[in-house]
């Protein structure tokens, strides 16, 4: 009995590990405040989608066309199944590359959320 309950607090701690490292390192993805750029003219937001959405949280600039970029490598899981309500976008992401997704300028204050089909991983924009 003993040797079953030291199994199951041991395996419960590998299990907890592994989620901290999934999510707090990212796995080498971006950043946050690493990932938006100026290219052309575009405010280009990147965001990676495998296992959540990272960074889960991105200032953009207002007033600025705006293309958000999708990357994807081996993605298999729901946040491929990308949703975006405030501009009607659902779609499936391929799972190797990058999607671009046009939002053309917006307002000041205004906050986009992307979240995958089944509403477990999401992420925001909020224009400044």
């Amino acid at each position: 009995m003993k040797g079953i309950i030291i199994s199951i607090v041991i395996s419960a701690v590998v299990i907890v590990g592994v989620i901290v490292l999934v999510n707090n390192g990212n796995g080498g993805n971006i950043k946050e405040g690493e990932n938006v750029s100026m290219v052309d003219g575009k405010q280009i937001i990147e965001i990676d989608a495998k296992g959540g959405y990272f960074p889960r949280k991105t200032i953009a600039t207002a007033e600025a066309p705006t293309v958000i970029r999708m990357n994807t490598k081996g993605t298999f899981d729901c946040s491929s199944a990308l949703v975006i309500p405030k501009i009607g976008y659902r779609s499936y992401l391929p799972s190797q590359g990058q999607t671009d997704i046009e939002l053309g300028p917006q307002k000041s204050g205004t906050k986009i959320q992307g979240l995958c089909s089944m509403g477990m991983y999401n992420f925001e924009i909020e224009f400044q």
